[in-house]
């Protein structure tokens, strides 16, 4: 029991600085989209979308970080391994987020095969398409910074941002 309460423990702390990231950047788009459509007298603000999206991107995340090929260039510069993630954290992303609106339209039709002929209609797609953007950029800067990490260590980051000492609790 302990060994599987540490790892769920390992787990859960490897989720917290994507989890608070993406929780942050969420924010912010439903903020903005909240600002957008006040002005037309409809009130918008679910903090609860934040912290699903939050959850789900920084799971997918931790997914696609144990697939071996996604630290495919560790010894070139930086810029290799952060495009290569970022590409495929958006695809992995745009694969959840289609999902995301696939599996209502599949109760609603009652079935996936229908939900998938009727997505097209079904889909405010300008937003989506903003929100993919977004996400794109968001997740080009935390593959930054996690490369960064990765090359200068955790210490010596925690160090340069925040001027104290960072105490490694564990061994990944």
């Amino acid at each position: 029991m302990n060994k599987t309460f540490a790892f769920i423990k390992h787990e859960l702390l490897k989720t917290i600085p994507a989890t608070v990231f993406f929780f942050i950047a969420f924010n912010l788009l439903i903020l903005t989209k909240a600002m957008v459509v006040k002005q037309y007298g409809i009130p918008y603000f679910d903090i609860s979308l934040a912290l699903v999206g939050a959850l789900l991107v920084a799971k997918v995340v931790l997914i696609m970080d144990k697939i071996p090929f996604i630290n495919k260039f560790p010894d070139k510069p930086l810029i290799y391994n952060i495009v290569w993630k970022t590409c495929g954290y958006v695809i992995c992303a745009l694969l959840v987020r289609y999902l995301e609106h696939l599996i209502p339209l599949a109760f609603k039709y009652g079935s996936l095969a229908q939900a998938n002929a009727h997505i097209l209609d079904d889909i405010n797609w300008s937003y989506f398409l903003i929100v993919q953007l977004w996400l794109s950029v968001l997740l080009f800067v935390f593959s930054s910074l996690r490369e960064l990490v990765r090359v200068v260590g955790r210490e010596k980051v925690a160090r340069m941002f925040f001027g104290w000492e960072f105490k490694e609790t564990s061994e990944e």
